[in-house]
């Protein structure tokens, strides 16, 4: 009986829809895994189509196509370790979520996710059939353990694999990442070693799909939940772990255990992978963005230089006669500081030509709201005309605080083809321009030191649309908006909620009212790195007409 079982982990970033490329990612895994001498060479969950690959799973040409590739992959790979790959699975008109273990040229071994997640960004119940709880697979006369992902969370997976000769769990995922998540699925998966007292390896995927961004930080315990390898967050890496046959059991040998980054560190990296892999992975190569002088364009300029490298990014300042010589002179100071292609295009004269067309239709009316969201409307239009003449993807800069309540203008400020900040609040982009300021890895593309001068933090947030405007002139100030908005939107709460946490319930009550009716817009807006729990787009899905309004 083997003494010594070898698996490599190969914790890497499949491209939804690219059946080829992912299968040429498992390959090349494999041949790393047969070079080391693995006994089994492990990929994430769903690695085959890439994940979240939502309702295209359930087209049968596509799921029959993913199930080919897997078998041709069972031919390539027949002389060598054991391949584990994630993908779907069709039989008996029922199609799962599967974990397909190949030896000798054949799917030798097929898992079928048994607990379907129905939450947050996940309509699985939708879209895949449930499996039974099975036993453990056999490499070799080893015995493995495979829950997928969401099974892991669950004590009866585990359970009824070590009860059925389980030796030690592998546990796929696509797990995707949110502040706070690394800290949830150590405590899931130190319950099951604990429960089962069976070591339990954790494999995630890496990459960025559409607003989710797949974080690795795979890691593995042995019994008891004593950490034993800890792969780093957000890099494709291909580890060769290592377990013992001991008097008492299977015990994984300690490897390599990778730091891991803060909080803020994580966000800023989750901003700039999910736009680096968003271009990447839908043929842009290129952005451009309207940098104005505030905040939240600065940042998105630095995560942008910091994602495809200044020679990639067009900034462009578009002011109007509203624009202060402060928001000049920043805008420029941050160009130049991150060495991005600086653009100068005044919208006066465009304004002016708009201004007089409409001028008999809105003769005998006072200027408003209109006049000020033409300016940012012709913005808009200018910038889509850069992006459609020199093939750059536009970036839109509204913050999760705007975003929420609708300060923008669709059509306008709110054009773009991506937001790297759509889920990061106004309070914390102030405090992440300082972190970038502070900080510099390896992984950002951009200079170090200080890339965002304090002015651009410090001054009060204006829209600039009309004389010594301010956004606390619309808006509660932001320490008070987001403290609100972190109850109603980010834990659901209600206006009693609000008062009790001392707040007045007449600003709570506007700001209530303003997230609701901002709901068409959010319908319309560009996708953007998910951060929390409760970002906008799938992990909050609310009716565009609703007259309901809480009463509390």
């Amino acid at each position: 009986m083997a003494d010594r079982f070898r698996v490599t982990l190969a914790q890497l970033n499949p491209t939804v829809g690219d059946l080829a490329g992912n299968a040429a990612k498992a390959l090349a895994a494999w041949e790393q895994g047969r070079d080391a001498g693995a006994d089994l060479v492990a990929l994430p969950e769903m690695f085959i189509t890439g994940y979240n690959a939502q309702d295209l799973v359930m087209k049968p040409a596509f799921h029959a196509a993913a199930m080919a590739e897997v078998e041709a992959l069972a031919q390539a790979t027949a002389d060598g370790p054991a391949l584990a790959i994630g993908g779907p699975w069709a039989e008996d008109g029922k199609l799962y979520n599967a974990y397909l273990i190949l030896k000798d040229g054949r799917v030798a071994s097929k898992c079928l996710k048994h607990h379907l997640p129905n939450e947050t960004v996940f309509d699985e119940v939708r879209i895949f059939d449930a499996g039974p709880l099975g036993g453990p697979y056999a490499v070799g006369n080893t015995r493995i353990g495979s829950p997928i992902c969401e099974d892991g969370w669950h004590e009866d997976v585990a359970e009824t694999l070590e009860e059925t000769g389980a030796e030690f769990l592998l546990i796929p995922n696509g797990s995707p990442y949110y502040r706070g998540k690394m800290e949830t699925r150590v405590n899931h998966m130190v319950a099951r070693s604990v429960e089962t007292g069976l070591p339990v390896i954790y494999l995630n995927m890496v990459g960025g799909q559409d607003d989710q961004v797949f974080d690795g930080g795979s890691f593995a315990l042995n019994p008891g939940g004593g950490l034993a390898v800890q792969m780093p967050v957000f890099d494709e890496a291909v580890t060769q772990l290592d377990l013992e046959r001991r008097p008492e059991g299977w015990r994984i040998v300690e490897g390599d255990k990778a730091s891991l980054p803060d909080a803020w560190e994580q966000d800023y990296h989750v901003m700039v992978q999910s736009l680096r892999d968003y271009l990447a992975k839908t043929g842009f190569h290129k952005v451009l963005l309207g940098l104005s002088g505030g905040v939240d364009s600065a940042i998105v300029a630095a995560i942008a230089v910091d994602a495809v490298g200044a020679g990639n990014v067009r900034c462009v300042m578009l002011p109007s006669e509203y624009t202060s010589q402060d928001s000049l002179d920043d805008a420029e100071a941050v160009a130049k500081a991150l060495g991005v292609h600086y653009d100068y295009v005044p919208i006066s004269e465009g304004r002016s030509a708009i201004t007089n067309t409409l001028a008999p239709l809105f003769a005998g009316r006072e200027a408003d709201v209109t006049e000020e969201n033409i300016q940012s409307r012709l913005r808009g239009l200018l910038l889509m005309a850069m992006s459609n003449k020199f093939g750059e993807m536009l970036l839109t800069t509204g913050n999760k605080s705007e975003v929420a309540v609708g300060y923008a203008t669709i059509y306008g400020d709110m054009n773009g083809g991506y937001n790297p900040i759509k889920d990061l609040y106004k309070t914390r982009v102030f405090e992440t321009c300082r972190w970038r300021n502070a900080n510099h890895r390896s992984w950002m593309m951009g200079p170090e030191g200080e890339v965002i001068r304090p002015s651009v933090i410090d001054k009060p947030p204006s829209a600039e649309l009309r004389e010594d405007q301010k956004d606390s002139d619309s808006l509660p100030d932001y320490p008070e908006l987001d403290a609100i908005l972190d109850i109603l939107v980010d834990q659901d709460g209600s206006i009693a909620d609000c008062v009790a946490a001392g707040f007045d319930r007449d600003v709570a009550k506007r700001v209530e009212h303003l997230i609701y009716i901002s709901e068409y817009k959010r319908f319309q807006s560009a996708p953007g790195a998910r951060l929390t729990k409760r970002a906008f787009w799938l992990d909050r899905r609310y009716p565009i007409v609703n007259r309901w309004r809480d009463p509390s």
